[in-house]
């Protein structure tokens, strides 16, 4: 009995693999068209932020995390729009190995929801503490960060485990 078409042990024809390299190819494009709107909107907030007068109530520990989520939001977005110019560079030229780039593409979307997490993690403990300060900053941002480990990442990897 031959393996599954879509099992890599199995040496899909030209045409099928052209095929499914252009499905990968715009499932990974597209998912990055939702993603890439909300990281861009929270860069632009983010760049504003220290220019408005709440800002100066933050404290030295609130700056800091602003400023680490700032820079993980910066990574967030370079990691993210990342594979559109590659894509672009790369536009009508045959790719030599296109199951590196579907690789690389993932690997940078991964990552640039991991920084996303990160940043906004970093924006939640910046605004709980402006707003409550205290205990309720830990608690929140202890939430928020574990919220986003578990549903972006710990979920999704646990069910790819079990489907082994």
């Amino acid at each position: 009995m031959d393996p599954p078409i879509d099992d890599p042990r199995r040496a899909p024809s030209t045409d099928a693999a052209t095929a499914r390299f252009g499905r990968e190819l715009l499932e990974i494009l597209n998912e990055l068209r939702v993603a890439l709107p909300g990281v861009q909107m929270m860069f632009g907030f983010m760049l504003v932020a220290p220019l408005s007068d709440r800002f100066g109530l933050l404290d030295r520990t609130a700056r800091h995390v602003f400023f680490a989520g700032f820079l993980a939001v910066t990574l967030a977005s370079a990691l993210l729009i990342a594979p559109s110019v590659y894509h672009r560079i790369h536009w009508r030229r045959e790719v030599e190995d296109k199951e590196r780039m579907l690789r690389t593409f993932t690997t940078l979307a991964i990552a640039g929801a991991a920084a996303l997490a990160v940043a906004m993690s970093c924006v939640v403990f910046v605004i709980t503490d402006l707003l409550f300060n205290g205990i309720a900053t830990a608690v929140v941002t202890v939430v928020a960060a574990a919220t986003f480990a578990w549903l972006w990442f710990a979920l999704p990897w646990s069910r790819r485990r079990a489907g082994r």
